[in-house]
């Protein structure tokens, strides 16, 4: 390696004083030039390597290490090309200059490809067999113009005149067919791609779609969908359990942002073996003030998995109409702020030593772990037997967990984390019993992970849309989420879901509606439409 440095010390010197002679000498400048780079590309592929094999010696390294390796990768990547470029210049040079040999790269050593076998040239050859080679190539997508041409008649007797009626269009003003429809609403909403981005990239696909000319098609598109997202509403408030849970969406205000809600409430019977299709339903909000849960479950009553947060404390009132919602506290949110105080790896990232872990976090983190195994393994069973398990082997963890928690607390300064997150669990009366709620019903989760996965894609998008533009664009994005969202639960691509029920709700009756939820909605049904 020392070598090959010391080697392209020299071969810089020489490049160096190429450069300074005379333009005649270009072909020597090319041909140092390509063993320069060619040279460097070598020592990195070399120092790639035993990086490579040092992990794998030693294990998973640290990721400091890891990104390393990703650097010296696209280091190596760029000096490659790099090397390529120059080779091809010293080779054009060469041709040039028919007294200078072509430069020859010395790339990294490739197994060679199997020669054919030779033949004497009978015409007795007989087939063994076929090999296949794969290619996967992209297609550009391609745009079609569908004119529908209606001839008019009129009769010689009685002079009316008659004509096909025109197709039908999923929005008013229709020029657009429920396929591109439903490509713009899934790739602003399901992708997070706004709509200035793919107008520029329709644009360079020689289709020129105004941003406006888009978003009135969204609006139009909303409009159409509404008896769909009354169908899906109505569905997820019929349940007797629901998980709640929010995430914050930077809204533009006055030149600035101000930070708005999204909230869902998800119905997923699955971990109880429920027959009842999931849904989600989505809301927005310009803060998190408590009257927004009330209005979204008003007149909703059943068991509510959601986190401790205070606004949804009037929802719990005895005295609520038309009664009170039952609270159910979600053990993830406890095991987490446990987690923080124990996480040693992510102490070690933040350059905190290893000695400020806390045991009792570290305890009451292991602790907490074996009720979720015990969920893991009832996942699925009917609500009868997770009772049953819960009953037998959950209750005596649950009921040592407090009673381990009441005995470190009072040995703990309140301005103690971990005091602070063990508070959590009994800072309010009735907070323990909400926390233990599970063991006396099946239906029940420990964790309300439904919600935090239906809010997942909110978290990633936010930043590629960066914000709301505004309170009517938020709530038509929670609109639209809660269609996406729902098919993507079923297992139902949500965008040829959604093409489907553009092209054929103009033309069905309100009472077959629900044929097109995702639940009722067949892929091979749809398929089989379009190849007709």
């Amino acid at each position: 390696m020392d070598d090959a440095a010391s080697e392209i010390a020299r071969l810089r010197a020489a490049l160096a004083a190429s450069e300074a002679r005379a333009a005649s000498d270009e072909a020597d400048l090319a041909q140092v030039r390509a063993v320069v780079t060619t040279s460097e590309a070598m020592i990195r592929h070399l120092k790639l390597e035993i990086a490579k094999m040092r992990r794998e010696q030693y294990g998973q390294s640290s990721e400091r290490r890891v990104r390393l390796i990703d650097q010296m990768e696209l280091q190596l990547e760029e000096l490659e090309a790099a090397a390529t470029e120059d080779e091809i210049a010293a080779e054009r040079v060469a041709a040039k200059i028919t007294n200078v040999s072509a430069f020859e790269r010395r790339r990294p050593a490739r197994k060679p490809f199997p020669a054919h076998c030779a033949c004497c040239g009978s015409a007795r050859i007989v087939k063994m067999g076929e090999d296949i080679t794969e290619t996967l190539e992209a297609i550009p997508r391609q745009w079609k113009v569908i004119q529908t041409v209606r001839a008019k008649f009129t009769c010689r007797d009685c002079e009316k005149i008659s004509q096909p009626p025109a197709p039908f269009h999923a929005t008013p003003r229709g020029w657009a067919g429920a396929n591109l429809l439903a490509t713009i609403l899934f790739e602003k909403f399901g992708q997070h791609q706004p709509l200035n981005r793919q107008a520029e990239r329709y644009a360079r696909e020689g289709v020129d779609l105004s941003l406006s000319t888009l978003a009135d098609q969204v609006g139009a598109c909303a409009t159409a969908l509404q008896p769909i997202h009354d169908l899906i509403r109505a569905h997820v408030l019929a349940a007797g359990r629901l998980h709640g849970d929010d995430t914050t969406v930077p809204l533009l205000a006055r030149g600035a942002t101000r930070q708005a809600r999204l909230w869902t409430y998800v119905r997923d019977d699955h971990p109880f073996a429920g027959g009842a299709p999931p849904a989600a339903l989505f809301h927005f909000s310009p803060d998190r003030e408590k009257t927004h849960p009330n209005r979204h479950l008003a007149g909703w009553h059943g068991t509510l998995q959601a986190d401790a947060y205070g606004g949804y404390n009037n929802l719990y009132r005895a005295g609520r109409s038309p009664a009170p919602v039952i609270s159910a506290l979600c053990w993830s949110h406890a095991r987490r702020k446990f987690f923080e105080l124990a996480d040693i790896a992510g102490n070690v990232r933040k350059g905190k030593p290893a000695h400020e872990i806390s045991p009792v976090a570290l305890e009451a983190v292991a602790r907490i772990d074996a009720l979720f195994e015990i969920e893991r393994s009832i996942n699925g069973k009917s609500a009868e037997e997770r009772l049953a398990a819960r009953q037998q082997h959950a209750r005596p963890l649950v009921e040592e967990l407090h009673d381990w928690l009441m005995a470190q607390r009072p040995q703990m300064s309140k301005h103690n984390p971990v005091a602070k997150a063990i508070n959590y669990m009994f800072e309010k009366d009735g907070r323990w019993e909400a926390f233990t709620r599970f063991l006396d019903d099946g239906r029940l989760c420990l964790s309300n992970n439904a919600a935090e996965r239906a809010l997942r894609g909110i978290a990633l998008g936010r930043k590629a849309w960066l914000f709301a533009g505004s309170q009517r664009g938020g709530e038509r994005a929670a609109f639209m989420y809660s269609l996406i969202v729902t098919a993507k639960m079923n297992d139902i691509d949500p965008q040829a879901w959604l093409a489907d029920v553009l092209a054929r709700m103009p033309g069905i009756p309100v009472s077959r509606l629900p044929d097109l939820l995702p639940w009722n909605w067949s892929a091979v049904g749809h398929a089989r439409q379009v190849a007709a």
